[in-house]
């Protein structure tokens, strides 16, 4: 297909996201809470059909080499279908975000200033080797009154294809508008920067994948772009913690699965607790065949363990691999990550009180954790249900995003014949 080809298309689907965006824009929670409902039911019915799919992916997957850890995230089963049926559900049952009154005055003149919570409009997602992101993005998109436009990687085209047809076809089937939900057809890098310039249709664009995906789009984007470019996450094992629990916590940040952003990319230990903390845990990632590149000091306590470089403290392995540093107290370690950091998820093993405050006030990341592993930053592990996505950005929103996080806001000024 030629570029000018392609370029219709796209603007024809613009045209009926916008169309559809104003629609979903004034529907009723009811309304918009039966279209995500049947939408987790079309998801169970098909879940042959999906697999399928799927499994076509897998294959071309496995013959391109791709790593175990990325399989792992493109892989659908009858567990995770459903998992994205209930992801669906749980968002029909939230609150609807839309038409909150956020503030409300009155002028000394007698106009009434409201703020309310208002769509976007219409949103792009460009995402790679994860098909539960064609659910989960379509799900949130719609409770909060705004159409999608989706373009999966080439990875996941099978499935997200198949996903898509489902999807959109139960929305139309329950009485939402048609375009509510699409589906860029191609896989080609062509595709995403005919998209990108779509701002008069598209007013949001979220990337999620690489950083490498994510640096294109912001580089392309006409758009207003939420993203986060990577997940270099911490912990900081402090000089007095319950060494077990926080054994446990590392483990799980680290090997539950370690391609994902939230997992654990870099350990900081009190040099107070090393001697006795690093040994153990030098022997827990052996035998979870978790590799360690660590600082000269963890190396003296723990001799034959490959020495770090400095790259492999900004590094987001997506691995069984981790960086490890001995550090003098948590202001050092604070230092580190605000440093090293992507200011993703970041947290601290400690029974220190002063540590905790120090090291929650001072940490400049989206989300910090407190004796908890950072294998948590999800939407759904939030009570979101599911999400668009995190971001590490400022403006506009920051950390597991939700329904709430896809809406912008408006004013409505009540007069009765004011003049300025």
């Amino acid at each position: 297909m030629t570029t000018e080809e392609m370029s219709a298309v796209l603007e024809a689907m613009g045209k009926k996201a916008r169309a559809a965006a104003e629609h979903l824009a004034v529907l009723t929670d009811s309304a918009k809470k039966a279209g995500l409902k049947n939408m987790a039911a079309a998801l169970r019915n098909n879940e042959a059909k999906i697999i399928e799919a799927n499994q076509k992916d897998l294959e071309n997957a496995k013959a391109s080499g791709l790593s175990s850890a990325m399989i792992d995230r493109l892989t659908l089963d009858p567990a995770r279908i459903s998992g994205m049926a209930e992801g669906l559900e749980t968002v029909a049952e939230q609150a609807d975000p839309v038409g909150k009154i956020l503030e409300k005055r009155i002028r000394p003149n007698g106009l009434e200033i409201t703020k309310i919570s208002v769509p976007f409009g219409v949103i792009g997602i460009i995402y790679e080797a994860r098909p539960n992101v064609t659910s989960d993005a379509s799900g949130i998109c719609l409770k909060a009154g705004n159409a999608v436009i989706l373009r999966g990687g080439k990875e996941a085209f099978n499935s997200n294809m198949v996903l898509a047809e489902i999807l959109n076809g139960a929305a139309v089937e329950a009485g939402l508008p048609d375009g509510a939900v699409q589906f860029v057809p191609w896989s080609c890098r062509e595709a995403v920067s005919l998209m990108l310039k779509m701002d008069q249709y598209i007013d949001l664009v979220i990337p999620r994948g690489g950083e490498g995906l994510i640096r294109a789009v912001v580089a392309q984007a006409t758009m207003p772009v939420l993203k986060h470019y990577k997940g270099v996450c911490h912990l900081f094992v402090d000089k007095v913690c319950d060494i077990d629990k926080a054994l446990d916590i590392i483990v799980n940040a680290k090997c539950q699965r370690p391609g994902v952003c939230n997992a654990l990319e870099t350990l900081l230990i009190h040099k107070e607790i090393a001697p006795v903390f690093a040994p153990r845990f030098a022997a827990l990632m052996k035998d979870k065949d978790v590799t360690v590149f660590a600082d000269e000091a963890f190396c003296k306590l723990v001799p034959g363990t490959a020495a770090a470089t400095e790259e492999d403290y900004f590094a987001e392995y997506l691995d069984l691999k981790l960086a490890v540093r001995i550090v003098d107290d948590v202001k050092n370690a604070v230092d580190h990550i605000n440093h090293y950091g992507s200011r993703h998820s970041d947290g601290i093993l400690s029974q220190v009180d002063e540590d905790i405050e120090y090291f929650t006030g001072h940490v400049d990341s989206s989300t910090v954790y407190v004796n908890a592993s950072t294998r948590f930053t999800d939407g759904g592990e939030f009570g979101m249900g599911a999400e668009i996505g995190i971001s590490t950005d400022k403006l506009h929103a920051r950390g597991p995003m939700g329904a709430d996080e896809l809406t912008s806001y408006k004013y409505i000024v009540r007069g009765t014949g004011q003049i300025r």
